[in-house]
């Protein structure tokens, strides 16, 4: 752990419990809003799985730092990724953000948190040498503060109030994402339709070898890492007025639109209003896949029951529901309007660009370098800046953190395109 003066400059420079309660208090300028939820789910393959979680405290001990966690993991080929990620991301989201942080500071580090969460789960879960994959559609609930990562497609959407709806998530499916076909073909995999006797093709685009129809997942280790587990990642803040998630694995997307199932859910209550969102989905298309959906309720202080929402007609409000994103910097607060503030908005598949950018003065309090995915100690010649060798940046600092292991920096060239993935596939 280093010389002895190192260990008193590290414990130095630790935060009292105490000293942290009280910040986390003083930096609570709003009332917190009340979440409530319900889940609804009908199984075909028995491969959809679900988190909710209400009991997460920023700061231990402190039930003033609370925030919630809801997630849906949509499974394929097994059970065994969507099992695994329920279990273990959130753990590894968490381990990726420094300790000591205000609420604001927590919350800007998330962004980049949640991506190396990711990646390490995926990383972790490829090693038990299982074939399965999953979607994963993540969110953290913080006060007024939304916070949304995803990969494949399950999806995420915010009804408000005033009965707009916008999407949270990015579908990461070939047959609608030409931006994702063409990293994936960039990156060594081919894009096509399944070919069946006579030539002809057959179903929705997928990629080769493997036959995956999705761009991004947690798994599918006999697909080839240019199908990544790099999410895209939205961070909004909501006004006061609160407003209703819809979080739900592709069953009730293929059946349904966003608007549409906002709609059939207005006016109830989150448990009844996730079944019901359900049940339309199964009267539109039948059971023909796991169909699973969480309604989250954000609702300000001292509304005991959320009132029903009278939709209107679209109109140019709907337009300026988001800026444009702003992966670095909070927009503009569009309480001309209403609706939320974006903070933050990055869905790239390039690790370096998702990770950051960090002053590297030195060795970190421990008198050793972290790797930002894997979280291991690293001595200082042993970690390799996340911008070596990057060549989709014009300012790449090689000498500049974050900075990986060896094993993280092969899996980020795999996902690159920069190396075989060595995957072999019979």
């Amino acid at each position: 752990m280093g010389s002895r003066e190192e260990r008193h400059r590290y414990n130095h420079d630790l935060v009292p419990l105490a000293a942290l309660i009280s910040r986390e208090m003083r930096n609570e300028k709003m009332e917190k809003p009340t979440v409530r939820y319900g889940c609804a789910a009908q199984s075909k393959k028995g491969e959809d799985y679900f988190m909710m979680k209400t009991d997460c405290q920023r700061v231990p001990g402190n039930p003033s730092s609370s925030f919630s966690v809801f997630a849906i993991f949509d499974g394929h080929n097994g059970n065994a990724a969507a099992v695994f990620s329920r279990d273990y991301l959130l753990v590894h989201v968490l381990s990726a953000i420094p300790r000591g942080l205000g609420r604001d500071e927590w919350l800007q580090a998330l962004p980049r948190a949640l991506v190396a969460g990711f990646v390490k789960t995926d990383k972790e879960f490829q090693r038990r040498g299982q074939t399965s994959g999953t979607t994963a559609t993540f969110v953290i609930v913080d006060g007024w503060t939304v916070t949304v990562a995803s990969v494949g497609d399950s999806r995420c959407i915010l009804d408000t109030q005033g009965g707009d709806v916008a999407i949270l998530t990015v579908d990461h499916r070939l047959e609608e994402n030409a931006e994702e076909r063409e990293r994936v073909t960039a990156s060594g995999g081919e894009v096509g339709r399944l070919s069946i006797f006579g030539g002809a093709e057959v179903g929705p685009l997928r990629c080769w070898p493997g036959g995956l129809c999705l761009s991004r997942s947690i798994g599918d280790m006999d697909v080839g890492e240019f199908i990544v587990p790099v999410p895209y990642v939205k961070q909004v803040k909501l006004s006061n007025v609160g407003g209703r998630l819809i979080i739900a694995s592709d069953g009730i997307w293929d059946a349904l639109s966003s608007e549409m199932a906002a709609k059939s859910s207005r006016g109830l209550p989150a448990e009844l209003a996730a079944r019901q969102v359900v049940k339309e989905a199964l009267r539109t298309r039948g059971l023909k896949d796991d169909t699973t959906c969480i309604v989250v309720d954000i609702i300000p202080p001292e509304t005991v029951v959320q009132p029903s929402i009278t939709p209107k007609k679209y109109n140019k409000l709907q337009a300026l529901l988001f800026r444009k994103k702003s992966a670095t910097k909070p927009s503009k607060k569009l309480s001309a309007v209403g609706i939320v503030e974006e903070l933050f908005e990055e869905g790239s598949a390039m690790l370096a660009e998702r990770l950051g950018s960090e002053d590297s003065n030195g060795p970190s309090m421990s008198g050793l370098f972290i790797c930002a995915v894997c979280q291991v100690d690293l001595g200082a010649s042993e970690g390799i800046s996340v911008h070596a060798g990057a060549i989709f940046s014009t300012s790449s600092k090689p000498w500049q953190g974050p900075f990986l292991c060896t094993d993280c920096r092969n899996k980020k060239d795999a996902m690159e395109g920069k190396r075989p993935s060595g995957v072999k596939v019979a």
